[in-house]
């Protein structure tokens, strides 16, 4: 490995770290009002529906199918582990056959 890519690495490793330590000093400082809490609690998976449903809705009907189980699983059941287990079995199958 490089110095210059350890030390991107490096950089980027205090960047982030800077960012939660900052973040966490940030929110020691002061009460959240109700609103700012209830957006910081929906925050995690707001982040996670932006981040998978391009992925999931754009690389073809597999993974779309293995998608809406996966959403129809979490809203039946309220199990995140069965919600998976469905979703791979889905797209595994689905893979398999076509």
């Amino acid at each position: 490995m490089t110095a210059e890519a350890v030390l991107t690495i490096a950089g980027m490793a205090i960047a982030t770290y800077a960012t939660r330590a900052g973040g966490l000093w940030l929110m020691s400082r002061f009460t959240p009002s109700p609103a700012v809490e209830a957006a910081l609690q929906a925050l995690p998976g707001t982040l996670l529906v932006a981040l998978v449903a391009p992925l999931a809705l754009t690389r073809g009907p597999v993974e779309t199918a293995a998608s809406a189980l996966i959403v129809l699983a979490m809203l039946r059941t309220g199990n995140l582990i069965f919600a998976i287990v469905i979703g791979v079995g889905t797209t595994a199958l689905l893979r398999a056959v076509g």
